[in-house]
């Protein structure tokens, strides 16, 4: 089959500007690599303990690297050969292994130790925005636990600015649906992962308990410099 205008560079490149993690080739194809984190597995208990830190980031988020970039090859061979088959076929699970790799990218950087401002509320803009539009920060964080907890499955739960509507939004995922497939206009501030890898450990199935304590390691800081560059 003709491949038409579809080229190589555009379809391998789909997730070319996530920069999170290294980025290598693999017989010319882009690869991705696991980001470092920026601080210690043990340095967000008694949050979330150490042991589900090594193994979140170690494991899950090392998998789907791993299948992301086995897909990425594979899309390149497919695409080669003039496949348009395979490169449809292939599409799911690079939705499915390259979200991991994006989610879980945002959500290291959503989290901090106390001693460096995690749980700190947010200040500036990011603050006034909450306070307005959802009356305050308890109340956000109220409405978060509560959409999260409700989450059928597997997903997430997110803090977005909508770019198009010029306000907040409070959404979900499925599985590993990045935030861009609900919306081109949807940029992600915190993200909060709850799949059972991410708290079964420490809080067996009670997610509710997991999503009240993670509160006190967000970087807010980090949700707020987001928030200020996308809005500008």
């Amino acid at each position: 089959m003709a491949m038409g205008s579809v080229s190589r560079k555009t379809l391998v490149g789909l997730g070319r500007n996530v920069g999170f993690g290294g980025i290598g080739y693999v017989r010319g194809v882009k690869t991705f690599t696991l980001p470092d984190l920026p601080y210690d597995y043990g340095a967000l208990e008694p949050a979330i303990s150490g042991e589900i830190m090594q193994l979140h980031h170690q494991k899950h988020h090392q998998t789907y690297i791993t299948n992301f970039n086995k897909a990425l090859e594979q899309l390149d061979l497919a695409i080669a050969k003039g496949d348009a088959t395979a490169v449809v076929k292939l599409q799911s699970a690079i939705k499915f292994n390259g979200g991991g790799h994006v989610n879980h990218s945002i959500f290291w950087k959503n989290l901090t130790p106390v001693r460096e401002g995690g749980g700190e509320p947010p200040k500036g803009s990011l603050g006034w925005a909450i306070d307005t539009q959802f009356g305050s920060l308890e109340a956000l964080i109220q409405k978060m636990n509560t959409d999260g907890a409700a989450l059928q499955g597997s997903g997430w739960v997110w803090l977005a600015l909508d770019k198009e509507q010029k306000k907040l939004s409070v959404e979900t995922t499925a599985n590993q649906d990045p935030l861009v497939t609900k919306g081109s206009g949807l940029v992600p501030l915190l993200g909060i992962d709850v799949w059972e890898h991410a708290y079964y450990l420490q809080y067996k199935n009670v997610r509710p308990d997991y999503l009240k304590n993670i509160w006190k390691v967000i970087n807010w800081k980090y949700a707020s410099n987001e928030y200020e560059r996308e809005s500008a």
